[in-house]
């Protein structure tokens, strides 16, 4: 689980962390990754859940930079996925403007992230939430970039999310020909209505938040998670109002 700030004395652990980083903005991953294993040595859950927190902020940072600009919309949608109290903030920007300089190194933490999380199976729900955290961040600024495509199209594949399921996420953020509610649950405009009324129960109940959190899907995740709740429950009244219709 990503770091509960309540019950953890966060400030001297990121300030160990960064104070061993340094403000040097080559070798950034290469700093943070010697930086973990160092100073958080003989601290095993510490260190993973150091290295999760890590890895999403950077790889925040890093989607925010993919279309070449770091706009404040992206930013305070990236508060919105990752919420930390107000006195940790001087830490996280700190750490999230070392990463956001280039997109160097964002496989590298996405493969770090995936070992951290996943549950070594294709389209792991906890990844998933992941990358709709990452399109939450791309979509901000209302302008999907080729790039950030690219760079979440990339991180679904590290994540090991086929091309199927990610083509459902993407349904959920982006519809430039309109929403298609079928996508969205996965479904076929020929199936029956009973068929579709099934699916959609049982993406409700795999991401509903109480199971989420029964999971151990972060804290700093479930603000994605509602979204994605959202538009299934989106895609499921639009399909009914349909068959009512027809």
């Amino acid at each position: 689980m990503i770091f509960d700030f309540n019950c953890f004395q966060i400030s001297s652990l990121w300030d160990r962390l960064l104070n061993a980083i340094g403000d040097a903005a080559d070798s950034v991953l290469g700093r943070v990754v010697e930086a973990i294993r160092t100073v958080f040595e003989g601290e095993p859950e510490t260190r993973r859940q150091v290295s999760f927190s890590v890895a999403i902020i950077a790889l925040s940072a890093k989607m925010a930079k993919a279309d070449g600009l770091v706009t404040e919309k992206e930013v305070d949608a990236f508060r919105q996925i990752f919420d930390f109290p107000d006195e940790e903030a001087r830490n996280v920007a700190r750490l999230y403007n070392l990463a956001r300089q280039d997109i160097a190194g964002y496989e590298a933490y996405a493969t770090k992230l995936a070992g951290l999380c996943g549950s070594g199976n294709e389209n792991c729900p906890m990844l998933e939430n992941v990358i709709d955290g990452l399109f939450h961040i791309a979509k901000a600024d209302g302008l999907m970039h080729e790039k950030e495509l690219a760079f979440l199209s990339r991180i679904a594949e590290i994540f090991k999310i086929d091309e199927e399921h990610f083509r459902r996420i993407l349904a959920r953020h982006v519809h430039l020909e309109g929403r298609d509610p079928y996508l969205v649950l996965g479904v076929s405009p020929e199936d029956e209505f009973s068929e579709i009324r099934k699916t959609y129960r049982r993406l409700v109940s795999e991401h509903h938040p109480d199971r989420l959190i029964a999971r151990g899907v972060p804290a700093a995740l479930h603000a994605a998670a509602n979204e994605r709740m959202a538009a299934l429950n989106a895609a499921y009244a639009a399909i009914e109002k349909e068959r009512r219709a027809a």
